[in-house]
């Protein structure tokens, strides 16, 4: 396996580009299937989790194409994916494919609304009614799937389409938000989604949709109204830019004390991690082509978060603001309200010498004068990218293994990082 090797201790500064959201691009791609002609979409990232579910879309008959890089184009720019389901071949996501990858779970929707039937292997590892597929399931009840649960699949049949009602989803998830809209779209009537999730990646797939000829009102809030349609139409859409992502260079930039310019950022997508940033001591500028942050001589305060769903702040920066926290003069108190056993890489952190306490789904963070570089296992996407940032600032040399966790969510992230300083480099095994 590959490691990432990391000397610490070197300020960042330099220009970012922001890539185009894998949390956005993933269900857009998905998308796909409720079409039978070709959906575009422009600034997809290049992703491990991309180029599976392009394949797990394969299997269902979907043509996936890369556009060919065009003159002036940068290899930071985002790719162009034109997906064509002109005819679904297979209604079955076997169990080895979305055991690899958990958002592929949702081509369960796109493939009841327009074929009828499905059957779709759960998550790996995943115990239904503590994780929220039993929301997914119930979506599809209401609009009058038939379900049933047989050797680890679900397996859904409307073999007279779906009808329109009212959903009221019992926790906000995003997964079930998506998994709602994709299939009141081409359900008969008219579709009320209640307690919907307002993350910006759902508003992206909604825009999308209604570029498809989807009616879909009430985008960001939590209620949405689908009017179904017959069929939708193919069309031309630009994945957004990654919030989390945007995050998670602010903090790295904040750990070295550096100054980076986040390329194509947008800030109305993370508001609250921005503010919780300029709590610290950070400097957030907000400019028209992206977002400025700086730490330049100053030292780090502590905070007290909790993780909420959007607009709140995101589960998905948890981690890497506890790297942060962990250098700051005072004791953080970081709440995980979204997610059980999502403090993984606390245990990786101390052996960086960090002093982090867990009470239950809270960690208090003592801030320390410095840490020191050390072996570390990433545990997970996010729990990956924190012990870089920590490694960032750390005395000496840190290696990280386990890191094809990152590949999964972060384009490229040792050249971005090197371009703006950092002694970085991946060691291939």
């Amino acid at each position: 396996m590959d490691r990432i090797r990391i000397v610490g201790g070197q300020r960042l500064s330099g220009t970012i580009p922001i890539s185009g959201a894998k949390n956005a691009a993933l269900p857009l791609m998905i998308a796909s299937l409720l079409t039978r002609e070709t959906l575009t979409l422009h600034n997809v990232p290049r992703l491990a989790d991309v180029n599976l579910l392009g394949r797990i879309l394969g299997n269902h008959g979907v043509d996936v194409t890369i556009a060919g890089k065009r003159p002036g184009q940068r290899t930071t720019d985002g790719q162009t994916f034109r997906l064509t389901a002109a005819e679904i071949v297979d209604t079955t996501a076997p169990y080895e494919m979305v055991a690899r990858m958990r958002a592929s779970f949702w081509v369960l929707a796109p493939l009841v609304a327009r074929c009828g039937r499905a059957k779709v292997s759960l998550p790996g590892g995943c115990a239904i009614g503590t994780r929220p597929v039993d929301l997914h399931i119930t979506t599809l009840e209401k609009l009058g799937a038939e379900i049933e649960l047989e050797g680890g699949y679900v397996i859904a049949r409307a073999p007279r389409g779906l009808t329109g009602n009212r959903i009221e989803l019992s926790k906000v998830s995003v997964g079930a938000t998506h998994n709602a809209l994709m299939a009141a779209v081409l359900a008969k009537g008219e579709t009320l989604v209640e307690n919907a999730a307002r993350e910006p990646e759902v508003v992206d797939l909604g825009n999308c949709l209604i570029r498809m000829g989807a009616r879909i009102e009430g985008l960001g809030t939590s209620t949405l109204w689908i009017q179904g349609r017959e069929t939708l139409h193919g069309a031309e859409h630009t994945v957004l830019p990654d919030r989390i992502e945007t995050g998670t260079y602010a903090m790295a930039a904040a750990m070295t004390g550096g100054e980076v310019m986040l390329d194509g950022a947008r800030a109305d997508l993370l508001q609250e991690a921005l503010q919780i940033l300029r709590l610290s001591g950070i400097e957030v500028e907000e400019r028209a082509t992206g977002i400025r942050v700086a730490r330049n001589g100053g030292g780090l305060r502590p905070v007290s978060v909790e993780t909420q769903p959007f607009p709140g702040f995101p589960t998905d920066l948890q981690a890497q603001l506890i790297a942060l926290m962990c250098t700051a003069s005072g004791t953080s108190t970081v709440r995980e309200t979204i997610f059980e056993n999502r403090f993984m890489h606390v245990q990786e952190l101390a052996r960086l010498g960090a002093k982090i306490e867990l009470k239950g789904d809270t960690a208090l963070v003592t801030g320390v004068s410095g840490l020191r570089g050390a072996q570390v296992m990433a545990t997970d996407l996010r729990a990956s990218v924190s012990l870089i940032i920590a490694g960032l600032a750390a005395q000496g040399e840190t290696v990280i293994g386990r890191v094809y966790h990152l590949d999964r969510g972060f384009e490229r992230i040792e050249d971005k990082l090197r371009q703006c300083g950092a002694h970085i480099e991946r060691l291939s095994s």
